[in-house]
């Protein structure tokens, strides 16, 4: 372990399993204090993965893990997070928006219910805990906040249109994740000088976190796939970086490749035996 994070304070959103989960592990792992949420306190009914299940794994290191249950498609639920987190925690550094709602169909079937729920839990929520996290960050002169995007925000190309695979009902999906990347770098701009940094990162191809191998796992080819390791490694990045790199849309391997990162454990003890892979 690199300690990376000895005397830092992260609150990580969609922390029961996937790559929140592993973001709590590394953290915690790297010394910081933790303040994890997510719905999921002990057993989802088709999911495996719970907040007490990382609370576990995380508590190992010795560090405070404050486990706060919250809803982020709920208003109310989700405006007690970074209180809660302060109150823990006694700061919060670093903001993980890592939580999302992906429900993938086509738009001709797409109901107002549905786009509300993505809207709010992919764009919304980010927004209403960087508000509620900067007043902290700007008196203390620092920050870190990491955005969770994703390539499905690009637009296709065509005609013709290649629709195969999920390409051809993920629009939705993409429109909040794009809406996410102008959010954040607006956010940058203006927060320039502060010393907090925003960006966003997505994965270069696709990590097989639990909702992720349900919906998409069989459609996908090995190379098609980047180890939870390396996208975990790319957060660990843009948490720890220079004031002066913010407003930044990131991928993942990319900036593993650019800076010359070698991919850890979970652990930060060694490095991943299959690097970028699984």
């Amino acid at each position: 372990m690199s300690n990376l994070l000895n005397g830092k304070t992260a609150v990580i959103t969609g922390a029961s399993r996937g790559i929140g989960a592993a973001v709590a592990h590394r953290f915690a792992a790297e010394g910081a204090d933790i303040a994890i949420t997510a719905r999921t306190l002990d057993n989802h009914p088709t999911l495996p993965g719970s907040l007490n299940e990382t609370v576990e794994r995380c508590r190992q290191y010795g560090g405070h893990v404050e486990v706060i249950q919250a809803d982020l498609g709920n208003e109310t639920s989700r405006a007690a997070i970074i209180p809660k987190a302060i109150e823990a925690l006694g700061s919060v550094n670093i903001l993980i928006n890592n939580a999302a709602a992906a429900i993938y169909k086509g738009l001709d079937t797409y109901s107002l219910k549905h786009r509300r729920l993505m809207t709010e839990i992919n764009v919304q929520a980010p927004l209403d805990l960087t508000q509620q996290a900067l007043p902290l960050m700007i008196n203390n002169g620092q920050g870190w906040i990491v955005n969770l995007s994703s390539a499905s925000k690009k637009h296709p190309t065509g005609p013709p249109y290649d629709l195969g695979g999920v390409r051809g009902v993920y629009g939705f999906y993409g429109a909040t994740k794009a809406m996410l990347d102008r959010t954040t770098s607006a956010l940058a701009s203006e927060l320039h000088g502060t010393g907090i940094r925003v960006n966003t990162v997505e994965p270069k191809a696709a990590v097989l976190s639990e909702g992720a191998d349900v919906v998409v796992g069989k459609m996908l080819k090995p190379h098609q796939i980047e180890s939870m390791e390396a996208m975990v490694e790319s957060i660990l990045y843009l948490a720890t970086c220079e004031p002066d790199h913010t407003g930044k849309n990131e991928i993942s391997l990319e900036i593993i490749d650019r800076y010359k990162i070698t991919v850890m454990d979970l652990n930060g003890e060694k490095p991943h035996p299959g690097g970028i892979r699984p």
